[in-house]
């Protein structure tokens, strides 16, 4: 299959490269077919490509400005698989030119917005933190396919640690990103969701341990992963309705900012519809509690969100006929209209110790991944070779022993606290250690999606919880 084939098949496409467990990193997918609208979830069928609206949220009952974005389904008429590298050589590398851009809310506005939200809807109690987003907008002329994949190119080779890269054409739009975070994934029977929050932005000079280690003790930093983590619990109560574990904390490195993470995996018996519906949508992308902030939201953007914070969401069968889903949250995307008018959404997550000025330049921080690869800003000259991971150490003792360092920073770790005592409880930090690699340690969620009952294993004291266990309930919040 020729990439050049979809410069004059007029049909919908969709070239994916996932950073899936289990699946291959180094293959991009082509998918090829008509693309369907849909009213609810339920409705779409149980294989396709389906791209989630923010608007779909309305089917939890809760407020949201309807802009008319559709719930789209891309079915696969055909399906094929390229190496990376052979999809590198054959994709477009022009240069792609944006003119007129600039954010529609502009830097003071955004700073007296993000202002507002702390002294009228975070200071008066209506949460914990809200993610207020403004959008990049500007227009490509004479916008047209070969635009499209040579973005969708620049973002294969500039963009690290993204879960999916991604271009999607559905006849009315087009949606070019890098996501770095999964909304929900399932598969044999397990949902796995991953809540991203703090953002370390990378200096002119480039990332080092020292600013990460101060970027690590920053007491907002950690609030915004600790109260997201909270909040997504509360949907993998629902959908992992027969236990599951928490793995984390983590770093997620990516070309101009790194992140902290956690891992939520569940056993589950429900449909991936009923999945998709019960995790609209992540609180790093809404704020906590999410049905208040999906009001704060209607009360502070402007226009709809179209896309931004909803999913993209392959929807399969394995070979043993069980359901699967793999869904990015759609974050660092373009959306294209056919003229090439463009729009970037970002928006930052705003908890009591914000400082508005800070919050403006998360926006353009987080914006500069797609607006590198649009030409709009100038990205970091790539380096030779593969830099070093934060994660490792430098000095050569090994990425254990930063780890460990690391972990004091965010989550002031106590040698001398029973972990079995960490249960989830509102502004609880969770203690463990800080992973950059694949090595967790997890914690217990009770069988029924008992939140409360969530337990930490660790080797404290000497001390392990078993497997299955669960602790001593408490209040509910």
């Amino acid at each position: 299959m020729r990439l050049d084939r979809l410069l004059h098949d007029h049909r919908p496409f969709a070239l994916l490269r996932r950073r899936t467990p289990g699946h291959d990193h180094d293959v991009v997918e082509l998918l090829l077919g008509p693309v369907t609208t849909y009213d609810r979830l339920a409705d779409i069928p149980d294989e396709g490509l389906a791209l989630i609206p923010f608007r779909q949220i309305r089917e939890r009952g809760f407020d949201v400005r309807d802009d008319g974005t559709p719930l789209s389904v891309l079915t696969p008429e055909e399906r094929h698989e390229l190496p990376l590298e052979e999809a590198l050589a054959q994709l477009p590398a022009h240069d792609v030119r944006v003119e007129g851009g600039g954010f529609d809310v502009g830097d003071e506005e955004y700073a007296d917005i993000v202002g507002r939200v702390l002294r009228d809807e975070i200071g008066r109690g209506e949460g914990a933190n809200f993610v207020i987003r403004r959008t990049y907008e500007g227009e490509i002329p004479g916008f047209g396919r070969a635009d499209a994949l040579a973005l969708f190119r620049r973002l294969l080779v500039g963009e690290r640690g993204a879960y999916w890269t991604f271009v999607v054409y559905t006849g009315e739009r087009t949606l070019v990103g890098a996501s770095p975070e999964v909304h929900v994934r399932m598969s044999g029977g397990t949902v796995v969701m991953n809540p991203i929050s703090g953002t370390y932005r990378y200096p002119a000079e480039g990332p080092t341990p020292e600013h990460l280690l101060s970027f690590l003790a920053d007491g907002k930093e950690i609030e915004e992963l600790s109260m997201v983590v909270d909040e997504e619990l509360k949907m993998m109560c629902t959908v992992g309705d027969m236990g599951g574990v928490v793995v984390g904390p983590r770093l997620k490195e990516m070309a101009h900012l790194a992140h902290t993470e956690y891992e939520l995996r569940g056993r589950s018996s429900l449909d991936v519809r009923e999945v998709l519906r019960e995790t609209m949508f992540a609180a790093t992308v809404t704020g906590s509690p999410v049905q208040n902030a999906c009001r704060v939201i209607e009360r502070h953007e402007v226009g709809g969100r179209g896309y931004y914070a909803g999913a993209l969401a392959l929807l399969g069968r394995d070979s043993g006929g069980a359901q699967t889903l793999d869904s990015p949250i759609l974050i660092r995307t373009a959306d294209i209209a056919p003229d090439g008018r463009l729009r970037v959404p970002v928006g930052a997550t705003l908890v009591r110790g914000s400082d508005p000025a800070g919050e403006v330049a998360e926006t353009h921080a987080k914006a500069a991944g797609v607006l590198a690869a649009l030409g709009v800003v100038p990205g970091r000259a790539r380096e030779e070779g593969v830099r070093p991971r934060l994660m490792d150490d430098p000095s050569g003792a090994g990425g254990a022993g930063r780890a460990a360092g690391l972990a004091g920073a965010v989550l002031a770790a106590d040698a001398g606290t029973d972990p079995g005592a960490d249960r989830a409880r509102p502004g609880r930090r969770r203690r463990g250690h800080l992973h950059g690699d694949a090595r967790p340690r997890p914690a217990l969620l009770g069988p029924g999606g008992d939140r409360a009952a969530l337990r930490r294993t660790g080797a404290a004291r000497g001390r392990r919880t078993a497997p299955g266990a669960v602790g001593p309930r408490a209040r509910p919040r």
